[in-house]
């Protein structure tokens, strides 16, 4: 018999992982396909796995990595997914309103109701939140995973201090749509698809999930005295209202830096590059939403 409802588990996240069988095996009424996330693949291949077996709802159970591989796999098949966030950020899920405590989040996974989410895609690679080059993927790469795990959002605290230590102007070239270039200096770019960090901080705040468009944030203080007054208007929802950051909108968003620099895609960083070239996928994702 055809397991119509699937998990993509990262194990790593899931400690107990027969509780959350058991629970959605309830949920579901029967038999669930389980699958396990490796390190070589965070879900991609068992998401896929599991369409080709059938499944006609994918339960992402990890953190925003997982989200990601999942998403990736299930763009354009109109299988839904759901999440069970299981990580530190949960971003997708703070996004939109999925509850982080388990059993109110199968009750979205199983009552709630499709929402068609854009995808955003970059050299292969589709994610659900932001991708960044710069300042904020040095964040990331700095900050230690161990003590993330432990503390949760706060850890970051001191990878946001090392990457101001080390802060440096980079000029980037920012070519939107059609549009003539936009040439910057700034010690980072980031193009979100939702705008809300940890914390309930709003990077973003006009970005929407499901309106076509992508949003670019070029962050460029360019000196110690800056950063108060930027986090400041970033808490205020209007980061742009001075010369420490820009805002732009478009459909496909290439980023050009005059060096190579740190990348991310949803809080995974991914190496230094020297290109970010990102379009949207129109509500290529169908994803188990409360109901509104």
């Amino acid at each position: 018999m055809t397991a119509l409802v699937a998990a993509v588990v990262n194990p790593v996240k899931v400690v107990d992982q027969d509780a959350l069988r058991r629970a959605i095996s309830e949920r579901a009424g029967g038999e669930i396909g389980w699958y396990l996330t490796t390190e070589q693949d965070p879900g991609g291949g068992q998401t896929a796995e599991a369409v080709a077996a059938g499944a006609k709802l994918v339960l992402a159970c990890g953190g925003d990595g997982t989200v990601a591989a999942c998403a990736d796999a299930l763009a354009g098949t109109g299988v839904a997914m759901a999440v069970l966030p299981d990580g530190t950020g949960n971003l997708l899920a703070r996004n939109l309103d999925i509850p982080l405590e388990l059993d109110e989040a199968l009750s979205v996974a199983f009552e709630g109701a499709d929402r068609q989410l854009d995808v955003l895609e970059a050299d292969g690679h589709k994610f659900l939140v932001m991708a960044g080059l710069g300042f904020d993927a040095a964040l990331i790469r700095d900050t230690d995973e161990k003590l993330k795990a432990k503390v949760g959002w706060p850890a970051y605290v001191k990878g946001f201090v090392q990457a101001v230590r080390r802060r440096r102007r980079t000029r980037y070239e920012i070519y939107l749509d059609d549009r003539p270039p936009i040439h910057r200096r700034a010690i980072g770019v980031l193009v979100g698809n939702v705008g809300q960090l940890e914390a309930g901080i709003t990077l973003l705040p006009d970005a929407a999930p499901d309106d076509g468009q992508l949003d670019v944030i070029l962050l460029a203080p360019r000196h110690l005295l800056d950063w108060p007054v930027l986090l400041g208007r970033i808490l205020g929802k209007r980061p742009a209202d001075g010369p420490q950051a820009d805002l732009l909108r478009g459909r496909r968003a290439r980023i050009v830096p005059d060096r190579p620099v740190p990348a991310e895609f949803d809080g995974e960083y991914l190496g230094d590059r020297s290109e970010l070239d990102v379009r949207v996928l129109p509500g290529a994702l169908l994803l188990r939403c409360p109901k509104r």
